[in-house]
């Protein structure tokens, strides 16, 4: 039996839960469709998701479906994605472990911003894609014009297989375009043209105006399909189920012979974690290769830095596979499984079960570049707020937790207000504790402007410490981090002492001049000095921040906001609306691109002034504006820039630093 890993994809409200329910009750896994505005879906399982409708956590259900060209059963695990753009980084996690996808788009709604960004993601990662168009039955359903959309916004390479009629109606159908040269020979050109353009057979074919058999034209679609070069369309409506049996042949036609790697070791990746009421981590893993046995000792691996993999070794105490809607205890999973594993404690997102293959993706996700103070608003519950968000930022990585133990405070880093709103409500739910948010702020960096030296010798100067350290600090190309070298022998200290060394100015570099973190910067080590016995790593980690922060001093900073690479399409009408928005909230145009009755507008914009840009755009467009953005990087804030408060004893102030550390030491 094979087995395919198919996701569901979306923006919100193009109804892809609700597809989900028509899928299930079509294969029989339930008797009858829940409703997202009801709450009683199958996918959407957490209390949250029911009450606002939405999806928040990718879910795995699977089903059974006949391939009857090749007389076999395909058992599918689908996996419904989150839809909000908050919710982003759980959607790339469930990527990382398709086989194939299922893009859904609004026939009314149409593409969104978030439609072309997922659609540019499963076209990098190379993922064979159907694209359906939901709720052809609702007013104001469009599909020729959808479809130039399509073709102009998403991709070229996209071929309907089937014409809606009575678009816009309860009445609603579809009819199939026919593989036939005398039924339908401009469906048949339409086909055969696109095949030319990833086929050279077929484009001799083509130019030549010769007729290539219809069983030809049959099984060069099926494989540009599985390679991710054409994107086959269909049409219905998840909450009718008009055109979903089609849905489905169309899944078991294209992705019944999806390759994968069977043979070999084991290999899996983790791509979401679950904890029971006990606190014990329940671990969901795709088997690329070999299998994995309840009671057997298994590798777990782990990417600390691109250079350093730190692995451990777990024992698996029980396995389940999802079969038809539920979940069955079983003692093994084979390659091309999903499977919920018990027994491996130490896991996280992302780790590697077995050994590393070329089926598991490296996705480099970006890190959330907006930040928000959270406290309890009982006091004395601060503690235990601070232990279930670390338990939440397991369950997503992307949700950093920073404790500033010098003002007891607590941040988050996150991707949007709804994001906010979610984690409010589940902290309160799931752990009985009321919060409260500061307002949202964007996160800056610094950078070095110039060159800086400073110097600490031991016994001079009002030095305490039994070390002597010199650095110096240079500017570093943008993206490259932070650059640790040194200009002294690796002997001339004993090893743990360096590594002190190292650690804290890592540690230092958090907060720069301005209180933001510093990078793009290049530290060399150009002194070292210690006394035995009487040095100690203490002597160093102490003097590190001052002789750093002294140099970076010298050096000075500037402060950099991050920025949004954006592209916007919209009616020709607004452009110089739209131009004048866009430049009264910083941004960087391109001259824009008229096709048709669409200008095109690409550019920056920093992402403190996005969100208010894109609030104003459903308005000033009449809701034809599609507005997407992804992180460009960083841009230096010419004007009054925005400081971040110290959360140590800033050794910028050597007197209070000294004070502190000599009460302590």
């Amino acid at each position: 039996m094979t087995t395919v890993n198919i996701g569901i994809v979306a923006h919100v409200d193009a109804g892809k839960t609700s597809l989900t329910e028509r899928i299930l009750f079509e294969t029989h896994v339930i008797d009858a469709t829940g409703r997202v505005d009801q709450g009683n879906t199958q996918t959407d399982s957490l209390d949250l998701e029911k009450r606002r409708g939405i999806t928040i956590k990718a879910s795995v259900v699977s089903f059974f479906i006949q391939d009857k060209t090749l007389d076999k059963t395909l058992k599918i695990n689908l996996i419904d994605t989150p839809g909000h753009a908050d919710f982003i980084a759980e959607v790339e996690r469930s990527f990382s472990v398709l086989d194939a996808a299922i893009l859904v788009i609004s026939a009314v709604e149409g593409i969104q911003a978030q439609t072309k960004f997922l659609m540019s993601l499963l076209t990098r990662l190379g993922i064979p894609t159907i694209i359906f168009i939901n709720k052809i039955d609702r007013s104001g359903a469009q599909s020729h014009t959808l479809i130039k959309h399509i073709k102009e916004k998403l991709a070229e390479s996209v071929l309907p297989l089937y014409t809606p009629e009575d678009l816009g109606t309860k009445q609603a159908f579809i009819v199939e375009n026919s593989f036939s040269y005398a039924k339908n020979p401009a469906f048949m050109e339409e086909c055969i043209g696109l095949l030319a353009l990833n086929d050279e057979a077929f484009l001799e074919a083509y130019v030549n105006e010769e007729q290539v058999a219809e069983k030809q034209v049959k099984e060069a679609l099926k494989r540009q399909v599985r390679d991710a070069r054409l994107y086959p369309i269909f049409f219905g409506s998840a909450m009718t189920g008009i055109g979903v049996a089609e849905l489905l042949a169309g899944v078991a036609t294209f992705f019944s012979e999806n390759p994968r790697s069977e043979d070999g070791p084991l290999s899996g990746v983790v791509f979401k974690i679950e904890k029971e009421a006990s606190g014990e981590k329940i671990a969901y893993v795709r088997i690329f290769s070999g299998s994995l046995h309840v009671r057997e000792y298994v590798p777990v691996s782990r990417k600390i830095s691109e250079s350093e993999v730190e692995t451990h070794t777990d024992k698996v105490k029980k396995l389940h596979v999802f079969w038809e809607g539920k979940m069955l205890q079983s003692s093994s999973v084979e390659a091309g499984e999903f499977c919920k594993v018990w027994g491996l404690k130490d896991i996280k997102i992302g780790d590697v079960v077995g050994e590393w293959s070329d089926s598991i993706k490296d996705l480099h996700f970006v890190a959330p570049q907006m930040e928000a103070r959270i406290e309890a608003r009982h006091q004395e519950q601060s503690h235990r707020l601070y232990q279930a968000l670390l338990e939440l930022s397991e369950e997503d990585p992307l949700v950093k937790v920073l404790q500033d133990t010098f003002h007891h405070e607590i941040y988050l880093r996150l991707f949007g207000e709804v994001q906010k709103e979610v984690i409010e409500t589940m902290l309160q739910e799931n752990y009985g504790l009321d919060v409260q948010f500061s307002e949202t702020r964007v996160v800056c960096i610094e950078k070095p402007a110039g060159t800086g030296q400073a110097l600490e010798e031991m016994g001079k100067g009002g030095n305490p410490f039994y070390a002597t350290v010199g650095f110096r600090v240079e500017p570093a190309p943008p993206g490259s981090g932070i650059s640790y070298r040194l200009e002294v022998k690796l002997g001339a200290l004993p090893l743990a002492f360096h590594r002190a060394i190292e650690e804290t100015v890592y540690e230092t570099l958090q907060q720069g001049l301005y209180g933001w973190e510093v990078t793009d910067i290049v530290v060399i080590v150009t002194h070292t000095g210690y006394s035995s016995p009487v040095s100690t790593a203490a002597d160093f980690r102490n003097l590190v921040p001052l002789v750093v922060m002294e140099a970076l001093s010298q050096a000075g900073t500037g402060v950099y906001e991050p920025l949004n690479q954006f592209e916007l399409s919209a009616p020709a009408h607004v452009i110089s609306q739209a131009m004048f928005r866009l430049s009264a909230l910083k941004a960087s145009v391109e001259r824009p691109i008229l096709r048709g009755e669409t200008f095109l507008l690409a550019g920056t914009l920093p992402v403190a002034t996005t969100e208010e840009f894109k609030r104003s755009l459903h308005s000033f467009t009449e809701g034809e504006g599609i507005f997407l953005t992804k992180p460009s990087g960083f841009r230096k804030i010419e004007d009054a820039f925005p400081t971040r408060k110290r959360a140590d004893f800033n050794p910028l102030n050597r007197k209070d630093y000294m004070l502190h550390i000599l009460h302590t030491y």
